[in-house]
Order: C-alpha cells, then structure tokens, then sequence
C-alpha cells in the first residue's frame, strides 16, 4: 500500500437496514462557536449532515433479556452500535463489541454469564477479564472506555474497588458496585485507517490548520523569519501565549484519587 492511498473498510458484517426512527435526534452543528457566535475551538465548520442515535450507556433495562436485531454504524462514533429488542418490545442501541451477532442474546443483571455484550457489576467480574463501558459512580452510567476496540482489564479485587488496567495502561480502582460490559469493543482496526485526502477530512468537519511558523509576527508567536526559521523562543507558545507542547493538561479533578498508577511514557 502506498504511503498516503486511502484505506477500504470492509462493512459487509453491518445490516442493510435504516437506523432505528424512534431513537434519532438532529443535533446542531455548533462549528466551534458559543453561544455568542464566537469561536471558541479553531478549526471546526462545515461536514457531511449526521443523525445522532441515542445509544444506552446505562443500565435501566437490568434483569430484562435483549435479542440483537441489527448491527450498525454510527458517524458520531468510531465503533459500531447494536440495536437490541427487550422481552417487553422496547428498543435501545448500546455499543457492540468483538464478536457479537445478530440473533444473540445479552442480559444485564448483578452477575450473569461471562460472554461478550453482557453486563454486570465489577465485583462479580473474574480477575483477567476484559471490560468496557465503565461506570465510576455507581448508577451513573459508563464513562470510561467507550471508543472502537477500547477494552479495560480487571487486575484485582481489594475491599470496596476494583482495579483496572485502562487502554492508556493507566491503572485505577472502581467502586465495585459500579456496571460494565464484558468484551472488547467493535472495529478495532479504525485506529489504522488512512484518510486518504484532505476532502475526507473536510466531510467530517475539520477545517485546516495552518502552521505558526508559516504565519507573521502579529499572527502567532512562531511566526517571522525567512524559509524555514527555528521559532526563536525557549519554549513553543499558543498563540495566546501559553506553554505548548510537554506541558500536563489535566487539572485536578475528583477522580484523581482513584489512580493507582500513571500511563507509561511510550
């Protein structure tokens, strides 16, 4: 395959099938922009139209037995969604993972069987498995590991937690009332698919960035200088002024308390 050549993702495993009409929602395109109007986040604007689908991060059909009916894509995520039809005719998409088929059967209930699509509390989890969907707060829903052919490991059982080695190997403990989902996540080859074009890009709403270096003095911090000039600073800045590159981001939050042990560097 050439450097830069589009790749082709197979969808033969999908159903031919519109999206489910009871459970779509036509969300504003904001393009970057407040509720003033102001840009707030460059680069955003323009894309292909998208239906959002409401999927079911929760657990609010718990004991009830669902059948998959279709497997499907979703453009506002990168991993393939199911669509499930409950014992009581209720419909609800949730996010499908590795290996699961039209016509399977999942449950959601405090301990059940180990298969993939199937939910549980993390405390009737067995030590080596693979999860997803993650609550942190019993109840509230999953937050953590929700994107195509994420998948956390349960590590160990101590008192009130769980450990969890997460996708980033960033390992932390979880109240073990908290739900998730066995398995890996579906499309697990979406981190390896090439673009192609700057046009494929532009479809979904990502507008060009232009270097600061390429810019003027007034424009950016980077900017002056003849042909390919160093930067001229001790440090790169944004454009307004602050630290960039190597500087840590995350501020800190309530959750931090739960980490156990930090990423590794790559």
């Amino acid at each position: 395959m050439l450097k830069n050549q589009a790749t082709k993702e197979d969808f033969k495993m999908l159903t031919k099938k519109k999206p489910e009409k009871s459970l779509l929602l036509r969300l504003q395109q904001k393009a970057g922009r407040a509720g003033s109007g102001r840009i707030t986040v460059r680069h955003q604007g323009g894309g292909a139209k998208k239906i959002y689908r409401v999927v079911d991060f929760g657990q609010e059909k718990i004991n009830i037995k669902a059948k998959v009916i279709a497997l499907e894509y979703d453009p506002y995520r990168s991993s393939f969604i199911v669509l499930l039809e409950y014992e009581d005719n209720d419909k609800r998409y949730q996010l499908a993972p590795q290996g699961l088929k039209v016509g399977s059967e999942i449950i959601c209930q405090d301990k059940t069987e180990l298969k993939p699509g199937n939910r549980m509390k993390l405390k009737n989890i067995p030590v080596g498995t693979m999860v997803y969907n993650i609550e942190i707060t019993p109840g509230r829903g999953g937050k953590m590991v929700r994107g195509a052919g994420g998948a956390a490991k349960i590590l160990a059982h101590e008192g009130k937690y769980t450990q969890l080695e997460m996708p980033s190997t960033e390992v932390r403990q979880v109240p073990q009332e908290c739900f998730a989902s066995v398995g890996t996540i579906s499309r697990p080859e979406h981190k390896y698919i090439k673009l192609g074009k700057a046009g494929k890009t532009r479809y979904r709403g990502i507008r060009p960035t232009v270097r600061g270096s390429a810019m003027n003095p007034p424009d950016h911090p980077h900017g002056g200088g003849e042909g390919k000039t160093p930067i001229g600073l001790k440090y790169p800045k944004t454009p307004w002024g602050k630290h960039a590159l190597g500087v840590k981001t995350r501020k800190r939050r309530w959750t931090d308390k739960y980490i156990i042990q930090r990423r590794r560097k790559k």
